[in-house]
């Protein structure tokens, strides 16, 4: 899906990055440790399913499916619950038959990449029982082991909700990308939100080769206290803050402005400078010359390959989405209908900037005037 935190994975770096320094600046205004474990070394298995890091499983599925963010047989388990039933009561809870569960997870390893698994053959407790043994089954859990200590801490230690929600959002901030796609996949779900987080919980947070101790046990209605606000905060605690796309913005326009001062002290470069600007003062055509307010939106898929647009205060995404939808709808393939599309903002201060459909455009171009604007269809 395409959230505003799906910046260019160079800026994403520095969101994780700026996120770890206004974390522990938080807590430390709370009078909190942030205490973080170190990570542990875990032999990897490099192919198959269960038990595979999240990162080789998505290495292995984009040679199918290129761009592909969350790893194809944990949709295909996500997918097979929606269809049987997720509002079956007990879903989660009743375990499906042990033997069964265990049948499937071995035919799935040999067969699932070669296309010949039959998926009618799996019940609904049968996929729920797949999808637990697989987050269980990570070699590092889905909210990794170097800050398992801070989300505990978050609850046992922060008593306001709001406060705890700022703390959480910048850790969902500091997961790594394959990690945090996952896992919000994961708790989108139309369940009871007491059972889903009481059941879930503990396969998220504990994983393959850990024993649960007294400690862990006790830790485990506080696991369910995150898993519940992660899920009924969602659409906030996903997306970057935007003063930490602002600050990546201000790190990016800095690293230019430094590069200009930097070649400016070569002569060969000076005497290239020179030569540029003589070529920029000649006439240029009029159609490049865009007027304040008016950008030039470029769509490759569409008949219609670009369109200059006027921006006013309430301009939207979707506004433009939809201009572009309106005069292309006759001369679009079947397959670019089909797609789901959204409008990036790309270069200038930021790489790339999957845009909410409820952006307001003119605030983007003028926190980002030298920024060209495309069409895409979401990534997977």
């Amino acid at each position: 899906s395409c959230l505003n935190y799906n910046l260019s994975p160079e800026d994403m770096k520095k969101i994780r990055y700026l996120s770890l320094i206004e974390l522990t600046a938080f807590y430390d205004a709370l009078g909190v440790e942030l205490k973080r474990n170190r990570a542990e070394r875990v032999r990897r298995r490099e192919n198959g399913l269960f038990g595979v890091p999240l990162t080789v499983l998505l290495e292995n599925d984009q040679k199918k499916v290129p761009g592909i963010k969350v790893p194809l047989i944990f949709q295909k388990l996500l997918l097979k619950l929606e269809e049987t039933g997720l509002e079956t009561e007990g879903i989660l809870r009743v375990p499906g038959s042990a033997s069964r569960v265990k049948n499937l997870h071995q035919e799935l390893e040999t067969k699932f990449y070669e296309d010949t698994f039959d998926w009618d053959q799996v019940r609904n407790n049968d996929a729920a029982g797949l999808l637990k043994m697989f987050i269980r089954e990570l070699p590092s859990p889905l909210f990794t082991v170097e800050y398992l200590p801070a989300f505990i801490t978050l609850v046992e230690k922060i008593p306001k909700i709001k406060l705890q929600l700022q703390a959480l959002h910048l850790l969902i901030m500091l997961l790594p990308e394959a990690n945090r796609d996952t896992a919000k996949v994961s708790l989108k779900n139309k369940m009871n939100l007491w059972n889903v987080s009481m059941i879930v919980a503990p396969n998220l947070f504990i994983y393959k080769g850990k024993r649960a101790n007294q400690q862990e046990m006790q830790a485990a209605a506080t696991t369910a206290h995150i898993v519940r606000l992660l899920i009924r905060y969602q659409d906030i605690l996903w997306t970057v803050p935007s003063f930490l796309i602002s600050q990546v913005r201000k790190m990016n326009e800095a690293a230019i402005n430094n590069s200009k001062r930097q070649l400016m002290f070569d002569k060969g470069v000076r005497k290239l400078l020179r030569r540029k600007t003589m070529e920029r003062e000649r006439p240029e055509r009029p159609e490049s010359d865009i007027p304040e307010g008016v950008i030039r939106v470029y769509a490759p898929l569409h008949s219609k390959v670009s369109m200059a647009i006027q921006l006013n205060s309430q301009t939207k995404a979707k506004d433009i989405l939809a201009r572009f939808h309106c005069e292309n709808s006759r001369g679009l393939s079947q397959n670019v209908r089909s797609q789901i599309q959204s409008l990036h903002e790309v270069g200038g201060n930021i790489g790339q900037h999957c845009l909410d459909p409820d952006a307001y455009i003119l605030d983007v171009y003028h926190a980002n005037p030298q920024a060209e604007w495309v069409i895409k269809p979401k990534a997977s």
